[in-house]
């Protein structure tokens, strides 16, 4: 295997540990109430379930730890397990004539806790992202996702091509239809719906959580996004812009094996920043590390950068810029982010989710070269042809937060395929829109040192974000200190998320791989 195609299954490996991270069971989880189906068998929904532009194409009950999927080709097949008994709806929807949005609803036959959990999807989509039900439904959550509207490769945006229906399906209309059509089914099974309607996903997932907040507000009492890929187009910009500047010419490629030489370089500059020697940048944007200290005295060596080098990932660091006018299309992959670039930057070609989009319905060029990309004029075509509805802006949720509903951002500082500083930037407008006084009853950011994309990384990343999501939306407390820990395979560590822009500081006493031993404060 190649090292792009390793980067590639690593980043669906990150997908699954997130979607089981997300939902890990929580005290609250298991003292919901415990609910049976009232409103018939689950065969029975197969030919009794009528919903509109809606097929149901199968209604089986699936014994406890007898669940079979389909494998993706990119990583090792999920941990089923451990399942209980429920009832599996798979189903199609068609609310035009090009629709064909698959998804699938899971209820548990014992144990429901009356409440539902809708997942997103990753990259392009183009298959049923069963990692974002997996860990509801052991949870006791009824839940649902779907394909976003299209059966295909997940890194290829050219099934877009001649279907503009599609393209309003995977921006915001399939997520809707999977929504509207599972709360029917709960409420058709159990003869009542559920209580609560919580989403929670990372990534594309976290774009659509937006999304449904803004152009569908009323489906969801709570929203977790972490990671959210908005605004998409302008990341589209961003992969190609970081691509092209390690792939421009010979002179400029960086092999993983400098990266991880910089990344190493990064951290020993930032990494006591905070008070902490730890192997975690806890705040990257305050970390003044230039990769012009390792250019090479003469010629190129393995453990130095050349001056082009150094120029391409200053580059990157930055984010794509508008050549005309100088201002930032969006922004550049943070420091300590080193260990992912090579999916964005090493190669022959940049990141093909963004190429292909702009190879296929942008452009109409299958033949076109990145390295010929004008980030005045082509952006502007890419914006113009998927802004609407792809797009989630800052300024468009206040229905959402109008009902009392709830949401969740987060995002790994150490990510290096989506720049954290866009889910800080989002996160600083949204609140402006709203006023305090609402952003303080229904908007939280908690920025995760070291995580990597949605998971994964040298900081803690196992953190229940569903968990703590529920939590507010029945309470109405919102929470203001998060713990994240490391992963079963790593050496075990914890440590206190803070509600942003507060951050964790170390009280001077006890491990430093406790986080008992932090407490959140102002950012110095």
């Amino acid at each position: 295997m190649n090292t792009r195609i390793a980067s590639l299954a690593g980043v669906a490996l990150v997908a699954t540990a997130v979607a089981l991270a997300l939902h890990a069971p929580s005290a609250q989880g298991q003292a919901a109430a415990k609910l049976a189906p009232a409103g018939g068998s689950c065969t029975a929904l197969a030919q009794t379930l009528q919903l509109p532009h809606v097929t149901i194409t199968s209604a089986d009950e699936v014994a406890a730890g007898a669940l079979r999927l389909p494998g993706n080709g990119m990583g090792p097949p999920m941990d089923v397990s451990k399942l209980p008994a429920f009832c599996r709806i798979a189903a199609t929807a068609k609310p035009t004539a090009d629709s064909d949005i698959r998804f699938e609803v899971w209820m548990p036959l014992t144990g429901w806790n009356g409440k539902y959990v809708g997942g997103g999807n990753g990259v392009w989509a183009g298959s049923i992202a069963y990692g974002d039900m997996v860990g509801p439904l052991s949870r006791g959550y009824a839940t649902a996702a779907s394909d976003v509207g299209h059966q295909g490769s997940p890194l290829d945006g050219t099934f877009l091509v001649g279907h503009p229906e599609k393209l309003i399906d995977f921006g915001h209309r399939a997520v809707h239809e999977t929504a509207t059509a599972a709360k029917a089914t709960i409420a058709a099974f159990y003869g009542q719906g559920p209580s609560r309607s919580l989403y929670a996903s990372c990534s594309t997932g976290g774009r659509i959580g937006l999304m449904e907040a803004y152009r569908y507000p009323e489906d969801y009492d709570g929203i977790s996004a972490m990671a959210p890929a908005n605004p998409m187009v302008p990341l589209m910009v961003m992969s190609v812009w970081s691509g092209t500047a390690t792939m421009k010419d010979d002179a400029s490629r960086i092999a993983p094996a400098k990266l991880a030489m910089v990344g190493k370089a990064a951290m020993a500059a930032c990494d006591a920043n905070d008070g902490v020697s730890d192997g975690i940048i806890s705040n990257p944007p305050a970390c003044k590390f230039d990769p012009a200290v390792l250019q090479c005295k003469a010629g190129d060596a393995a453990d130095c950068l050349t001056a082009p080098q150094v120029t391409a990932l200053r580059a990157v660091y930055d984010g794509p810029r508008n050549p005309r006018t100088g201002a930032r299309i969006y922004p550049g992959l943070s420091v300590g982010s080193e260990a992912q670039m090579p999916v964005l930057t090493v190669g022959n070609e940049p990141f093909p989710v963004a190429t292909t989009f702009f190879k296929g319905p942008v452009l109409g060029n299958a033949a076109w070269d990145f390295r010929t990309m004008d980030y005045d004029r082509d952006t502007q075509r890419a914006l113009a042809y998927g802004s609407d509805a792809l797009d989630i802006p800052a300024t468009g949720l206040k229905r959402f937060f109008a009902g009392n509903r709830k949401l969740l951002l987060s995002h790994g500082w150490a990510d290096g395929l989506i720049p954290a500083q866009s889910t800080v930037d989002f996160h600083a407008a949204v609140a402006k829109d709203i006023g305090p006084k609402n952003a303080a009853q229904g908007l939280r950011l908690f920025m995760a040192p070291g995580m990597a994309h949605c998971s994964g990384g040298s900081g803690p990343s196992n953190i229940d974000m569903l968990g703590e999501l529920d939590r507010w939306v029945e309470t109405g407390k919102a929470p203001e200190r998060i713990i994240a820990s490391n992963q079963p395979a790593q050496a075990a560590r914890s440590r206190p998320l803070c509600a942003y822009p507060q951050v964790a500081v170390y009280n001077g006493k006890g491990s430093t791989d406790d986080a008992a031993s932090f407490q959140c404060k102002a950012r110095p």
